[in-house]
């Protein structure tokens, strides 16, 4: 009888033997083997890395009762499940663009991934300033295979909406809902982390602004009740792994069915965090390399959008013509109200990002968040207004125009 056939939190101690137990059909060489706690591992689970000296390696995740973050958070643990499943679903829909999942355990609320050490967190890369060419085109094919494939458009509607049933977590959308869709403008359970320098700013610009409130209030039930496509639900830079020639994402744990802006928002916010680091460390080829590749992810995300969905659709009603003109306009908009929660919610939410915190220049610190919280409410108030690339950068241009008026 196993010692693994009820839950309980794992430590380093018992991984090992978990590992050997999950892994029969690996080799490993029990003398060499060795389990590593990485230094960083996100807000909400347990990550350890087990290895040996033949080369076999594997992650194993296992979701704790409450998140690493907060201690007053305690989703479900099914989490680890809805995650695993997610990313099975989504590395058939994008063959090699998601780590590869060996086995879940819906008992100990752990799974096996690939191990990815190649690669590197491109939140990590981006803080070095590295430049990766290929990956305005490997995320779009990312965004368009995950999402259009997922949606009412390609799928049997009774199949969609089996999935749609089966990758529900209220738990999670919960946090979305709170953290990312209300509290950032009202700091209501009071978990905000606000930079002290820019307090008087944000309660003038977020926390005291009626309109910018209406068009997040219609933001946030967009995201409740439009069960658009499988998104990944937290795709940021933090939850892709990089390097020259590919990409793989993964922490599909926050995936639900909802607007499918939501994660191509997200993308672009997080490239405009990169900005902000580079900004602050004179990286103007940097700089320049971020905002090109916004520029690149939404016009090859609608031009491989349109050029699948004439593929793939097979809803009769969405071969209607000016329904696909129609449907893509109102992505891309809610893409721009999007990058904007995100924006904003990275910024004074509880869950900061380090390429900004990591500003060690006050001034350059207060610009940055200006021009995050200035251009996020330009792409939440002017939604209508974001078609293409060019669009969303000059967003980004005029937000850091008008911050450095504010300094």
């Amino acid at each position: 009888m196993s010692r693994f056939d009820h839950y309980f939190q794992m430590d380093v101690d018992d991984i090992m033997e978990y590992a050997l137990e999950k892994t029969e059909d690996i080799d490993w060489d029990h003398s060499s083997m060795v389990v590593i706690v990485p230094e960083e591992h996100g807000n909400l689970n347990y990550v350890y890395l087990v290895k040996d000296a033949r080369g076999h390696s594997i992650f194993i995740k296992q979701a704790g009762t409450e998140t690493r973050i907060s201690k007053d958070m305690k989703p479900s643990t099914d989490r680890n499940r809805l995650e695993s499943e997610i990313m099975m679903l989504e590395e058939k829909l994008a063959p090699g663009m998601v780590t590869h999942i060996y086995f879940y355990d819906t008992v100990m609320c752990a799974c096996g991934m690939e191990d990815c050490s190649d690669f590197s967190v491109m939140r990590d890369a981006m803080l070095r300033h590295e430049i990766f060419p290929d990956f305005a085109d490997e995320i779009s094919t990312f965004l368009v295979d995950t999402l259009l494939l997922s949606s009412d458009v390609v799928m049997d509607h009774k199949e969609k909406k089996k999935l749609v049933k089966q990758f529900i977590s209220p738990d999670l959308c919960d946090i979305t809902e709170k953290l990312v869709l209300m509290e950032p403008y009202d700091d209501l359970n009071h978990r905000n982390h606000v930079y002290t320098p820019n307090s008087e700013f944000v309660k003038k610009e977020l926390y005291s602004d009626e309109q910018l409130h209406l068009e997040v209030a219609k933001l946030k039930f967009r995201f409740m009740t439009n069960a658009q496509a499988l998104i990944h639900g937290d795709l940021h830079t933090g939850s892709i792994f990089i390097r020259r020639d590919s990409m793989k994402a993964f922490d599909s744990e926050f995936g639900t069915y909802a607007p499918m802006g939501y994660d191509i928002g997200n993308v672009v916010a997080n490239l405009i965090f990169a900005y902000d680091n580079g900004l602050a460390a004179d990286e103007d080829e940097f700089c320049n390399w971020t905002l090109d590749t916004i520029e690149k992810v939404i016009d090859l995300f609608v031009e491989k959008f349109s050029r699948k969905f004439d593929e793939a659709v097979t809803e009769p009603m969405a071969k209607v013509k000016g329904f696909k003109e129609w449907y893509l306009a109102d992505i891309l908009k809610d893409t721009a109200g999007y990058t904007g929660t995100e924006l904003h919610r990275r910024t004074v939410g509880m869950a900061n990002v380090t390429d900004v915190t990591r500003i060690k220049d006050e001034d350059k610190r207060l610009l940055a968040e200006r021009i995050n919280i200035l251009a996020g409410k330009d792409y939440i108030m002017n939604q209508e207004s974001f078609a293409s690339g060019v669009d969303f950068t000059a967003a980004v241009r005029r937000a850091e125009k008008e911050a450095r008026k504010t300094l």
